[in-house]
């Protein structure tokens, strides 16, 4: 098997039959994956304001537990690659999200809610990046695009977020994590259900590190505008909900603004690979970048509006949807097979877990209970600018030629 966890196996067929199901699962898993998140990242903040902690605890403990994404991503990757057993490997990786996750109903403190999230975060963290390599192989064999079976994910969210901020609204702040632990049991049940392709021959060109290929200049930079993008996005994940609580707009109004936003990805994944072919990658980072770090200043001055909500959660589909489609695309077309997983653990890694917990990290100590609302949104508009503009540095003939060297 390659190293990536995944084989190509074109000289293994399969009926249509059989890749329609194979979709199907993969959608599943997406809309279960993401689903979760639609409950957890929304509502973790209201959770735990509602368990007694401050804005900076808050912030802080969202930090620890996204430090996880730093090593996660890379370790499992490699235990992937080493034991050619992605879905193996994705499927303990959910086992054993599930059962650190049970843990949250027996603790109470600061540090063994930091304990429990973080075991579940670096668990968590064995899931997508396997799971990515799996789809893009997948749907390489077949008429279906990446962006038709990840939309699913955006599905999953909006149901989810609509559905606990509405329970919000009738049960107590713990209902997020009633949620969590059900949709967490039925992911894992799913992953038993995917099946990897045959097996094919190794590649033999696989010798070297990651960061031969990670430390050129068009990845670095990526990562760098990605990273600067998830520092961007520290206030928004902790304490969205929260500011709009702030602002008297109830929990069904905040849970409908957040599926919005993802309503959005929804059409941005399935016209994404359209958007790459016509426009490229380097454009549309730039510009979704750029309009996201616009997006959190018009949150910062003009939140008491409706309809600035509204139009701010639409540029979560370049935000988050877009970005995502063409990060995916980048490090799939950029990176040799063999390094693919590796890729996209590194992204994660870097861009989701440093990025994310430096900006969680850094809304917390602004916020003070909210009354720094305005401020921690401004900073989040300076991060996303600095990302779009650090893309300045390297062309569009840089980011889009030929494959790593």
């Amino acid at each position: 098997m390659s190293p990536n966890g995944l084989n190509d196996a074109k000289s293994t067929s399969a009926s249509p039959a059989s890749s329609k199901t194979g979709l199907f699962i993969l959608a599943i898993t997406y809309w279960l994956y993401f689903g979760q998140l639609g409950v957890l990242v929304p509502y973790l903040g209201i959770f735990l304001d509602g368990r007694g902690f401050s804005s900076a605890e808050i912030g802080e403990l969202f930090a620890v537990i996204t430090l996880a994404r730093i090593l996660g991503p890379g370790l499992w990757a490699g235990v992937a690659d080493k034991t050619g057993n992605a879905i193996g490997v994705m499927r303990l990786g959910c086992l054993l999200t599930v059962l650190t996750f049970s843990s949250v109903f027996y603790f109470t403190s600061f540090w063994g809610l930091t304990l429990a999230f973080g075991l579940m975060m670096m668990f968590w963290t064995a899931v997508l990046p396997q799971l990515e390599v799996i789809t893009m192989n997948t749907v390489a064999k077949t008429n279906a695009t990446y962006g038709q079976v990840r939309l699913w994910g955006s599905v999953g969210f909006i149901c989810l977020t609509v559905g606990v901020g509405k329970a919000l609204d009738i049960f107590s702040t713990d209902t997020p994590v009633h949620a969590s632990i059900g949709v967490l049991a039925l992911l894992f049940i799913s992953t038993l259900f995917i099946h990897a392709p045959k097996e094919a021959a190794p590649e033999t060109s696989t010798a070297g590190s990651i960061w031969k290929y990670a430390k050129q200049k068009p990845f670095a930079i990526f990562i760098f505008a990605s990273a600067c993008l998830q520092i961007s996005f520290g206030a928004y994940y902790g304490f969205f909900a929260l500011y709009m609580r702030d602002l008297d707009y109830s929990g069904q109004q905040t849970g409908i603004f957040i599926a919005l936003g993802v309503l959005a990805e929804v059409g941005i994944f399935l016209i994404a690979r359209r958007l790459i072919s016509q426009f490229g990658v380097w454009n549309l980072l730039f510009v979704s970048i750029a309009l996201t770090g616009l997006r959190w200043y018009v949150m910062a001055a003009f939140a008491d509006t409706f309809m600035v909500i509204v139009l701010s959660q639409l540029i979560h589909a370049l935000s988050f949807g877009l970005t995502h489609a063409v990060s995916v695309h980048f490090i799939h077309q950029f990176l040799p097979k063999a390094y693919q997983s590796r890729g996209q653990a590194v992204y994660i890694s870097i861009a989701f877990g440093l990025g994310g917990a430096f900006g969680n990290y850094m809304a917390g100590q602004q916020w003070q209970q909210g009354t720094n609302a305005y401020e921690t949104f401004v900073t989040a508009a300076v991060f996303a600018a600095i990302g779009a503009l650090s893309l300045l540095l390297c062309s569009r003939k840089e980011m889009e030629g030929a494959k790593a060297a």
